[in-house]
């Protein structure tokens, strides 16, 4: 016995940070939606009760620290189910980039095992648990295109975006994103225009949508790491719509509509970064190929 999930990875197309809460955690307002690149995971059903994650990635660690290890546990713990899984992740999205890669893997685990063990839970019920194991796990359970807000966990659906070519720049540099935040300085930072971009979206206005991207992380981690900005520039110089930093980095995207354009961005950046990416904006349920 055994399932298939596909686990996208996610960009903001709008990021906020509204103030930071009594429990030290940030208020956010997120737009957020998902790409086609995606891990694959393999969930088998064991008889004894254990969680074994594989991979043939060297980044994808086999204990707690993974997400997907996180999730299933989770999930017996919560349900006290004595049965295991054997978690195959085929990885494809860089780790650590603001792609939510781990995130993703987990939710992907989650509604794996809902199918695997027949638990019948609903998507809100998976979100739920999702939102304990990690801020854009609930997103990522659903899948889709929607507004996050809260820590990330409270989850409005939004049609998916207008339809383009993303390219995606991740370079070898690690970014902690708990330094990001606790250096972000809300007093001075510009807010993007997240009703804006929600208008857009509902809109199908690909222009406007390039106008309103926004993240307002963007500043602290270009202060940290120039390399995210010199990205940016050699992004916008080669004819992006629009460009912008994936969550706290050090990933950065381009939206393109025209295809020979977006060629040219992939191509400008393989010099530039070891890990570059061309694809399609998904933003709605993606089943596997």
């Amino acid at each position: 016995m055994y399932v298939l999930e596909k686990a996208p990875a996610k960009i903001n197309l709008s990021l906020d940070v509204l103030y930071k809460r009594p429990d030290d955690y940030h208020e956010v307002s997120m737009v957020m939606t998902t790409i086609d690149l995606a891990d694959r995971i393999e969930l088998r059903h064991l008889n004894s009760d254990q969680i074994i994650i594989d991979s043939e990635s060297r980044f994808v660690p086999n204990d707690e620290r993974n997400l997907a290890y996180r999730a299933a546990k989770l999930v017996k713990d919560t349900y006290g189910l004595s049965n295991g899984v054997k978690i195959f992740i085929e990885k494809q999205i860089p780790v650590a980039a603001g792609l939510a890669g781990g995130s993703s893997d987990a939710a992907a685990t989650l509604r794996g095992l809902n199918r695997l063990w027949s638990l019948g839970l609903s998507i809100e019920e998976l979100a739920a648990l999702g939102a304990k194991i990690g801020s854009d796990v609930s997103f990522c359970v659903y899948n889709t295109t929607a507004l996050a807000q809260g820590r990330g966990e409270r989850i409005t659906e939004l049609p998916p975006p207008p339809s383009c070519w993303v390219v995606l720049a991740k370079p070898s540099i690690g970014v902690s994103t708990q330094t990001i935040y606790q250096n972000l300085q809300l007093d001075h930072a510009e807010h993007p225009n997240t009703k804006a971009m929600i208008e857009a979206i509902k809109e199908n206005k690909y222009n406007r949508m390039c106008h309103n991207v926004g993240n307002i992380l963007e500043s602290v981690t270009i202060s940290k790491y120039p390399l995210v900005k010199q990205i940016k520039e050699q992004m916008e110089q080669s004819g992006a719509d629009a460009v912008l930093m994936s969550g706290s980095g050090p990933t950065v995207f381009s939206l393109v509509q025209k295809e020979t354009r977006a060629n040219r961005i992939y191509n400008s950046l393989r010099g530039f970064c070891d890990q570059v990416y061309m694809v399609r904006m998904l933003g709605y349920h993606s089943p596997l190929d």
